[in-house]
Parts: structure tokens; sequence; C-alpha cells
């Protein structure tokens, strides 16, 4: 028996949107203004679900002038400010709101296949199967918690859990706490559970780190000067660089940086890269020295393209002179820790998240398991991508980029429909 014989339960629509978040919600709404039949399916109960799963105290790390939802942009007077969690979710909800999109919660999807006779496609899920034209898949990147193999050799007496399920210090048991993982979440988690008190020891690994303010402007005020937002993968100097940990940055109390030299002089204890662990014992690699001497280049260059950008345009932002602590590079090299001994009750893994579309059952997929497509159009006439990291540019995935991907996807379905 085929998939296509799976499901009696079927119902014909023109474009089945996958994923209720901010890309499927930015598609609906433009499908919705040209008049065109679709549905959104969502997996889970309520609008906004990724965002309410953040911790207590999560904030964005971009400021609110990125916001540009089509036909919702953040009009407010704090544009400058940084949306907290509660706020995201509240401007995805005033966002459904605005247009009524067709949403179906707790529909979960379990396999997209084109039809027998290859005029659309098959999309099965718990609640039966939908016959389309045409399939968005606007699920994101990162769907799946990603945890290290080494978590599995640890001592079951240690509480462990990923950033994702991570909500405040109070919910953690007594004791220090290891984050594994120094990207923006490790990073931010980190600083939080030191503030309370806690011992903290961060395993860091290879994110770049980047100053929250400079010459008076927010560093992603710079970025989108500077063209770093509009990047496209072949930019990049390998494919692989399109899935590395997003730089040091937070938007906590209106925005501040994360530097890791000034975790070091705080009495948090930088450890290099995790590589191993059994019970209650972890190997650690010789990398930190390496690791904080990348975050400095990065920020430093960046810093440096700024200057030049000035230069060049005349633009009025007054010289800064920059003094930067060190503390970082005179923490001793430790390869290998007891967690009895250093009084570790919780390994919170910050490690990112991992992708699986292992669901869409057409060959479409690279080596790296990402989609092939050009700008969300793949192949397949009719199967689209929306919203995924660098899918187009390096803003796709964003809430300042998903936008204009959909209005690309939308025009493309509307001209496929005539």
């Amino acid at each position: 028996m085929t998939l296509s014989q799976t499901n009696l339960k079927r119902e014909q629509i023109e474009t089945v949107i996958i994923g209720g978040g901010q890309a499927g919600l930015a598609l609906s709404y433009l499908l919705t203004q040209q008049g065109r039949e679709h549905v959104v399916l969502e997996k889970r109960e309520q609008v906004g679900a990724t965002w309410r799963q953040r911790w207590d105290s999560f904030t964005l790390v971009t400021p609110n002038w990125t916001l540009r939802l089509p036909g919702h942009h953040y009009e407010e007077a704090d544009s400058d400010g940084f949306l907290a969690r509660e706020e995201v979710v509240s401007y995805l909800e005033q966002y459904a709101a605005s247009f009524d999109p067709p949403l179906r919660f707790g529909v979960e999807v379990t396999a997209v296949e084109r039809n027998p006779d290859e005029s659309g496609y098959l999309v099965h899920s718990n609640d039966g199967a939908f016959e389309a034209n045409n399939v968005v898949v606007a699920t994101g990147t990162f769907q799946q918690p990603n945890i290290p193999a080494a978590s599995q050799a640890l001592s079951p007496s240690l509480t462990q859990l990923h950033s994702n399920d991570y909500t405040n210090p109070q919910a953690l048991p007594d004791g220090a706490v290891l984050v594994v993982g120094g990207g923006q979440s490790g990073c931010q988690i980190a600083q939080e559970l030191h503030e309370s008190d806690r011992r903290v020891y961060l395993s860091v690994g290879s994110a770049g780190r980047l100053p929250r303010r400079y010459r008076g402007r927010d560093g992603m005020w710079w970025a989108d000067r500077l063209g770093l937002f509009d990047q496209t993968p072949d930019n990049l100097s390998s494919p692989e660089e399109r899935f590395e940990a997003n730089p040091q940055i937070s938007g906590k109390n209106g925005g501040c940086d994360i530097n890791l030299h000034q975790f070091a002089r705080d009495g948090i204890s930088l450890l290099g890269r995790l590589n191993d662990a059994r019970e209650k014992k972890v190997a650690l690699g010789h990398n930190l020295h390496e690791s904080l001497a990348k975050a400095d280049k990065t920020a430093a260059e960046f810093r440096k393209g700024i200057d030049k950008y000035v230069q060049e345009t005349g633009l009025n932002a007054p010289p800064e002179e920059v003094h930067e602590p060190q503390d970082g590079y005179k923490q001793e090299i430790i390869t290998g820790l007891d967690l009895d001994d250093a009084g570790i009750s919780t390994v919170l893994w910050a490690t990112g998240y991992r992708w699986d579309y292992g669901w869409v059952k057409l060959p479409i997929f690279d080596d790296y398991g990402y989609p092939q497509q050009q700008r969300g159009v793949t192949p397949y006439p009719g199967l689209y991508f929306l919203g995924l990291h660098f899918m187009h540019k390096r803003k796709s995935c964003l809430f300042y980029g998903v936008g204009d991907d959909a209005q690309h996807i939308a025009a493309h379905i509307d001209s496929r429909m005539k």
C-alpha cells in the first residue's frame, strides 16, 4: 500500500501551507490579498507556538524596526527596543487577527508526496489528506533540539535539558550549572544563571561576537547599512557557513553586549568544546583561546567595516575608542572536569537545533539534507519552502526578510494558477 492510499478522508485545496509561524502567516496574508484559496496547517494549538517555548526572560536580539511582516510593520515608539517573548507572541496574534487566516490548529503533517499522475501533491496529516496544486513548507530550518550523543553517557543523577526546555534559574535544582554552547542562547542563559548567583561553567564553541552599539548606533543598524542582512549563500566561503552559530549579542535590558572576557571577569568559568562525557566526568578541547580570538576578531572586523563605511559616506557618526577586557585569555585551559568536584547538578545543552524534512517524500535535498531551492522555489512545480536559514539572503529566516521571500512565492503561485 502506498502513502497515497493510506488516507480515506481527502480535501482538495489550491495551496497548503505547512506551518503557522511568521513565515506561514506572511504567505497566508499575501495569498488572502490575492484571493487565492489556501489553508495553513499548524501542529500546535496556538499562534506563535515556537516563541512561546522560549525561556521566561527571552527577548529578540534584532531591534523592533526589523519586524516587517507584510501588512504589519512595527510602528510603535520603541522601534529601537527589543520585544520580550510575550510581546513577540502578541505581535503575531495581532497579525493573525488582522486578516483572519484559514488556520487549522492541531494538524500535524506526516508526509508530502506527489500525486501518482504528478498533477499535484498529497499532504498526509493526522486529520486526513489534502490534495493540493501547491505545497509550501514553512516550518523553519531548525525544528528538533540537537543534543550531542555524549549526553547519553552522563550519570542519570544529573539533570539534563536543552535550552529549548529552559525556563528560568529557579526551575533548576540547586547547584552549579554546566552550559554547553557559546552561541546567543548559551551565553544569554549563562549570564542569567550567573546573575541569579549560580556557579556557572560555560563550554564554548566557534560563535562570533558583535557589538551591541558602536559609534552611536545599534549593531544591527550598522549590519543593515553594511549589507550583511542581504548576504546570499554565494557570498559565503563554504556551504557550511549557512549553519554557523549566531553571533553573541543580547537584547536584554534594552540591548547589551555579550562578551566572554567580561564573563570571565565576572566569575563565569570558561571551558573549551565538550568532546566526550562519562558518568560525571567530561573531556574538553584545547580551543578556548582560539574561540575567544575568533569572537574578538569578528567584533574587530565588524567595527572596521563600520569605520570604512562612515569614512566613505561621510555619515555623522563620531569616532569611538574601544577598550575591551581580555580576561578570558588568562583562564587556564582545562581538558577535563569532574562534575561532582565542581558541584555541578545540571547540564544545559545550548547546542542548537537540527532540521528534519524526512516527511517530504521527494528527492530534493542536498548532501547536508537541506532543501535545494532558488528563493524557495524547488525543481518540483508547485513545491516551495519558506523561512529557511539563508534561503535567499541572511535575513530570509528573520521577521526582517521573510516577507520579501513570501511575496516572491505568492507571486509565483499566482502566476502559476492563472
